[in-house]
């Protein structure tokens, strides 16, 4: 059984990122960014938009595990080096992607927080190597892991000394085509009873389409998860990967103010004079 990661072990987990967010204290955490970062000037407007109109935390993605090898693979450490900028500028802290352990110390020098992805939740050399890098982990669960896995895995973090881990739901493999995954909902409070580790949502992954980001977003909110992950874009028809799931900053809007009407406004908004 999992030992360290279980609710009847202690009282809930609070992450806390870069000394200003903290994850799991009870308001709702809004990480919001593009899937990829793509370039300055796409990374510097969508930190500046989704800054000003609330999100806690800025995301986008350097290192890109694709399924063809064909697709975009993100900038590397270029593309990390330019989400550090737009997060510094804006005073949100940033959230990128390892998918080896060469890219760990650049996450840990330039980022405050390192993911873990759904391809990688049952890497264990990379949990390991990840735990000792200095920096709270939001792990992903994966398409097809029960959650006794995802707990497993953030077990092998726990026994290497870190215990600032965030577990994320972003979509079981289903059997429709009409979303991209199913997001498990009731599999994310249930993970709220299982763990003391908080618990948020990315049901840009989950659904893969835009529409459907929004209502499941506030849906989370409402039923007491502790925060979402959504892909923002200034222009969703032109990016790179994962177009169909993108918000534009008129649909995030919408969102921030849907999820603001649930009483769980998120903390650490910043003023427009913020972003420079």
């Amino acid at each position: 059984m999992y030992r360290l990661v279980s609710k009847e072990r202690r009282d809930r987990s609070v992450v806390s990122v870069a000394g200003r967010v903290r994850i799991g204290e009870g308001g709702f955490t809004v990480i919001a960014g593009p899937c990829a970062v793509e370039s300055r000037e796409q990374i510097e407007r969508t930190a500046a938009h989704v800054a000003r109109k609330g999100a806690t935390m800025l995301r986008g993605g350097a290192y890109k595990p694709r399924t063809s090898p064909y697709s975009f693979q993100g900038l590397g450490d270029a593309g990390v080096e330019m989400i550090a900028r737009a997060s510094s500028a804006c005073g949100i802290p940033a959230v990128v992607e390892a998918l080896s352990e060469r890219e760990l110390p650049l996450l840990a020098q330039r980022v405050a927080m390192i993911q873990i992805g759904a391809r990688n939740m049952q890497n264990f050399a990379l949990l390991r190597a990840v735990a000792k890098a200095g920096l709270p982990i939001l792990l992903k669960r994966g398409p097809a892991a029960t959650l006794d896995e995802l707990l497993y895995a953030a077990e092998y973090i726990v026994l290497e000394g870190n215990e600032q881990i965030v577990l994320c739901e972003r979509g079981v493999r289903g059997f429709d085509p009409h979303t991209r995954n199913l997001l498990d909902l009731a599999g994310a409070l249930r993970l709220k009873e299982l763990t003391h580790l908080p618990v948020i949502v990315d049901p840009s992954h989950a659904t893969g389409r835009r529409s459907l980001v929004g209502p499941l977003a506030v849906a989370a909110a409402a039923a007491g998860l502790d925060g979402v992950m959504v892909e923002v874009h200034p222009e969703p028809e032109t990016a790179r990967s994962d177009a169909e799931q993108a918000l534009d900053f008129a649909m995030f809007d919408a969102m921030m103010e849907a999820i603001a009407r649930t009483g769980r406004l998120p903390a650490g908004k910043v003023s427009v004079a913020a972003c420079r």
